[in-house]
């Protein structure tokens, strides 16, 4: 035995009969060693339990979520049950795929590490949108992860993907299972004990909200002054900070609890630059949702929001920062340098048919703006930030005159506001002009507005 519970060269066994063999062990947390292993399809890794959580009902939970044969890609999802064939190491473990070296958890980015020093304010959305997203199909299934934190996500911080590790604590809405939660993530009613209190999708949906302000503001949603005059942070002020009397940064009927600006900067800095269109979600989850957990912020409203926000990102012209902003909504002041953003001109587009018609959306066309296939969808499952299908470019001779250039395989109607009209193929461009109309089929249209 080397460094843990098993040793490199082992051999185990599959529920299926294939045998595998123990390689080097990544690492260890509360529940168990996670090890790479070499099977007959590559290399996988292996979850292994301590003898003392490797109990019946966690095999019966390993065995529901096996059962579902889910291979969404940004999950790290248990595959198959494995055992020791000659009985040294009673117990089991599971496996599953190996985590990419893409991948760096979120407690990185917040130490600021170097690797992460290039993440951008558009990647801190993206890996939002994708956080809700995933969860969002894990809820689909009817399965509460009960244990959302910084702690199981993993992000790219160049493509803002993100991957859910730690997923075999997951249970279908309604089941029984030992962990509740991570206390400064899980909901109030789980911190307090209430009777009937349990783990489930809506006590998921705080911890969500939690995540997603950790993420865009670097700070926790209920640690401002209250939490600085803690002098000892015990068990027992910890429940009252997240369970017995939460109250959070911004609550507009609750000053107690404000940021210092002396000691917390950072989140008043990131809370002003935040767009109203978020921040009113995070007040509405972590004020009346707090109380009652049926008006917690829902997935697909973080997952709007977020999108639009994403797409009127602005480079400030003083200083090149990007800037979040709303579709809507005014120019606000660079964040970084303190001047006034120029807004560049804005895509309004729909989606769809007369029956079933998308609400307008907004893309603000600045340099290197993209449309993607998810664009043209009335609602679209999942953001693929990999399917261009439009860009602006710049003029190769004329500097600083822009046009929508065609990166799909489909022809589009131009019109212009002065009643031409002329086709894009694939490839060409069409000038940017206010008032511009562009038909890209299947019933998607836009038109060019300041």
């Amino acid at each position: 035995m080397v460094n843990g519970m098993l040793a490199p060269g082992q051999t185990l066994v599959t529920e299926e009969g294939e045998r595998v063999k123990v390689a080097e062990m990544f690492g260890s947390g509360g529940q168990g060693e996670v090890y790479r292993v070499h099977t007959r399809k590559g290399d996988r890794a292996l979850k292994w339990y301590y003898p003392q959580l490797a109990d019946a009902r966690q095999r019966q939970i390993l065995d529901g979520l096996i059962g579902c044969s889910w291979s969404d890609d940004r999950f790290l999802w248990p595959q198959t049950v494995v055992v020791d064939p000659d009985g040294r190491h009673p117990g089991f473990g599971y496996l599953m795929n190996v985590r990419p070296d893409r991948f760096h958890d979120l407690p990185a980015l917040f130490r600021r590490e170097p690797e992460l020093a290039a993440t951008t304010q558009r990647t801190l959305i993206m890996a939002a949108l994708h956080t809700v997203e995933a969860y969002r199909a894990l809820h689909g299934k009817g399965i509460a992860y009960r244990d959302i934190n910084w702690g199981n996500i993993f992000f790219d911080p160049r493509t803002g993907d993100v991957l859910v590790c730690d997923n075999d604590n997951a249970v279908f809405e309604g089941e029984d299972a030992g962990v509740t939660g991570t206390m400064d993530f899980m909901a109030p009613e789980l911190v307090r004990g209430d009777h009937g209190g349990r783990p489930g999708i809506q006590t998921d949906l705080h911890s969500l909200a939690v995540l997603l302000f950790l993420l865009l503001m670097n700070h926790h949603p209920l640690e401002g002054a209250l939490a600085l005059r803690i002098r000892c942070m015990d068990e027992k002020a910890r429940k009252k900070l997240y369970g017995t009397d939460p109250v959070f940064l911004y609550d507009p009927g609750d000053a107690r609890n404000r940021p210092v600006p002396e000691e917390q900067q950072t989140v008043v800095a990131t809370w002003n630059a935040l767009p109203p269109l978020l921040r009113d979600l995070f007040v509405q989850t972590f004020t009346d949702g707090l109380r009652h957990p049926a008006r917690r912020v829902r997935e697909g409203q973080w997952r709007d929001a977020l999108s639009e926000v994403l797409d009127t990102i602005c480079l400030c012209a003083s200083c090149g920062r990007q800037n979040l902003t709303e579709p809507e909504g005014p120019a606000p002041r660079c964040w970084g340098c303190g001047n006034r953003v120029d807004l560049p001109p804005r895509l309004q587009l729909t989606t769809g048919t007369a029956t079933s018609r998308s609400r307008p959306r907004s893309l603000r066309l600045g340099p290197q703006a993209r449309m993607y296939v998810h664009h043209l969808a009335v609602e679209a499952e999942r953001h693929d930030f990999t399917a261009v299908v439009a860009e602006v470019t710049e003029h190769p001779r004329q500097r600083g005159r822009f046009g929508i250039t065609n990166r799909s395989a489909d022809r589009w109607t131009a019109r212009r506001a002065d009643g031409s009209v002329h086709e894009v193929d694939p490839g060409r461009t069409v000038a940017l002009s206010t008032g511009l109309q562009l038909e890209f089929g299947g019933g998607a249209e836009a038109v060019v507005r300041d």
